[in-house]
């Protein structure tokens, strides 16, 4: 019976969350504002993050430089279910309330990884604009208890565009 009923349900909750996951409205992510998901020929660096049961990202300061590809080799050494994801610090309010009344939730976008403990996870992400990109574990309670984390990007030297005039001092 259970089975049944989730078959049934399964496409209405595929529906919204691609609904949810395709725009800046609620529930949603900004892609833009937080990069896009890379392609792996061009990652520049892997960096390994660890989620533990402490409620912790090691590390949760990272930096990173505009337009860089970068490998996130995940890895959950807890015994409970850890998860990353990208995203605006408003997104990620949003996601973390949908994801507190629905737990059991599953999700799977270029933005996030989900670990079950003991395992490892990836997500290849490019950092398109520089500034602050924010993370988190949107397991529940976790976010509450602190398992957050920080992307700062630093410009590029050809962050700002050139002009007709750039040989001139005016």
């Amino acid at each position: 019976m259970k089975t049944r009923n989730l078959l049934i349900a399964l496409p209405s909750l595929l529906l919204a969350m691609t609904a949810m996951a395709s725009g800046t409205h609620g529930g949603g992510h900004d892609d833009e504002a937080i990069g896009k998901p890379g392609v792996a020929a061009k990652v520049t660096r892997t960096i390994t993050v660890d989620m533990t049961d402490a409620m912790r990202f090691n590390s949760a300061n990272i930096t990173a430089k505009q337009g860089e590809t970068i490998r996130f080799v995940v890895k959950n050494s807890g015994k409970i279910k850890h998860e990353m994801v990208f995203g605006t610090q408003k997104d990620l309010k949003e996601h973390y309330e949908v994801m507190k009344k629905n737990p059991e939730m599953e999700h799977a976008d270029a933005n996030m990884v989900t670990v079950a403990p003991g395992k490892t996870g990836e997500i290849i992400w490019q950092f398109t604009k520089a500034g602050k990109i924010d993370f988190a574990c949107l397991q529940p309670g976790h976010y509450d208890a602190g398992m957050k984390g920080v992307v700062t990007v630093a410009g590029g030297k050809s962050a700002p565009k050139a002009d007709a005039h750039s040989g001139h001092k005016h």
